[in-house]
């Protein structure tokens, strides 16, 4: 998954330390964001439930975020509602 363009949600996030975790859509894994990852983005605090797509650096931190969109990159078990 490094240096791939993922989508997921905001787990928490801490403005104080800058420390945030982000659960992937894709495969429902827990990143951290990497240090001074809001720098040169519009992002002042981000909230928890908050969609975001970010890159993965070379170790394997969340980085570069933007907004993100309802929708789907790929979860688990998302699809179209079984007709009735």
């Amino acid at each position: 998954m490094r240096g791939s363009v993922v989508q997921g949600v905001i787990r928490s996030y801490d403005p104080g330390t800058g420390d945030g975790i982000i659960l992937c859509d894709t495969d429902l894994v827990d990143y951290d964001l990497a240090p001074g990852s809001l720098v040169g983005t519009h992002f002042r605090m981000l909230r928890q439930g908050q969609r975001v797509i970010f890159d993965l650096d070379e170790n394997g931190q969340a980085t570069s975020l933007r907004l993100g969109s309802e929708v789907d990159m790929g979860t688990p078990g998302f699809g179209p509602a079984p007709e009735v």
